[in-house]
């Protein structure tokens, strides 16, 4: 057990976590502004590819060096608005079904990077090695400096600004938000773009701060777990945080536990259990939470404006 829990358990928790963290905040503001968020793992994706790929370039065809990882940051968070368009308007605007918009999102994500990859790179299966000097920050107390300072100031916007309180007032009751003077098209746009920005920062964070590239599907579900994780925690961001957290504890011990446990046989554990252990506890935490929590009263409910 020495072998797994140790110091450095800690710091690849809050790098596991950091990704997870981010698209569940961004699916927060979505969720509370009435817009089941689906979509988180195709604006994941999206995030990704483009991070890794405008890094690169900025990096080998540019010459903007040390910059590039910034710039590649703002290109997956570019990425991820750029989806969040696609997803508000047609959930929104169009009022089609909110599931059916985001599976039909992700569906497209899993294919879309591979086929740019190809036409950029010659390479449908990943895009360049980006040299690890171009990566983003990867120091533990950098990291949660940053979650605790995105938390806080998500805390704070959604429980102490007007807009929060619109927001949080349209997810609940629509009909009485409109009366007060509230727009709910405009206040549920903001909530989608927001989360499809957070989500891309997240997503470019795996290809260009855990990894250095993109490979075809490499959030392997993140997006769906990140949803996991703000239904565990009530769609509230601390409680959110602290779910991604045990997400992320969970991967990095399954992650740690590779190669130290063995059968009775003597044979070591195959991997591929090993690495089930996020995707289970994912499979729990809804068939436990998911009754328990009670989501915003008017979540995936399109609304008619009353003429």
């Amino acid at each position: 057990m020495r072998d797994v829990f140790t110091l450095s358990l800690i710091a690849s928790t809050l790098r596991l976590s950091t990704p997870l963290v981010l698209a569940a905040l961004g699916g927060l503001f979505s969720e509370r502004s009435g817009v089941i968020n689906i979509a988180l793992e195709g604006k994941m994706l999206a995030g990704a590819f483009t991070a890794a790929a405008v890094t690169y370039a900025a990096d080998t065809r540019l010459g903007l060096g040390a910059a590039s990882p910034w710039i590649g940051l703002l290109g997956g968070m570019i990425a991820g608005l750029f989806i969040a368009v696609i997803y508000a308007v047609s959930c929104i605007k169009f009022k089609s079904d909110q599931v059916v918009s985001g599976a039909a999102i992700n569906i497209l994500m899993i294919g879309m990077p591979g086929l740019l990859s190809g036409a950029f790179f010659l390479s449908s299966g990943s895009t360049p090695q980006i040299p690890k000097d171009r990566l983003l920050p990867q120091s533990p107390w950098f990291i949660a400096i940053v979650i605790l300072a995105i938390v806080a100031g998500i805390w704070y916007v959604l429980y102490k600004t007007p807009f929060g309180l619109r927001l949080r007032s349209v997810g609940e009751n629509p009909e009485a938000a409109d009366v007060a003077g509230v727009s709910v098209s405009r206040i549920r746009y903001s909530g989608v773009l927001l989360a499809g920005m957070l989500a891309g920062i997240g997503g470019a964070y795996l290809s260009i701060g855990q990894s250095s590239l993109f490979t075809r599907n490499m959030t392997a579900g993140r997006g769906f777990i990140a949803l996991a994780a703000l239904i565990f925690g009530k769609w509230r961001p601390v409680q959110t945080l602290l779910a991604c957290l045990l997400f992320g504890f969970t991967e990095a011990v399954s992650i740690q536990m590779q190669g130290v446990f063995k059968l009775p046989s003597g044979e070591d554990i195959p991997v591929q259990f090993i690495q089930m252990v996020p995707y289970v506890l994912t499979i729990v935490v809804l068939a436990g939470f998911i009754g328990s929590s009670r989501p915003p009263r008017a979540l995936g409910i399109p609304y008619q404006k009353e003429k």
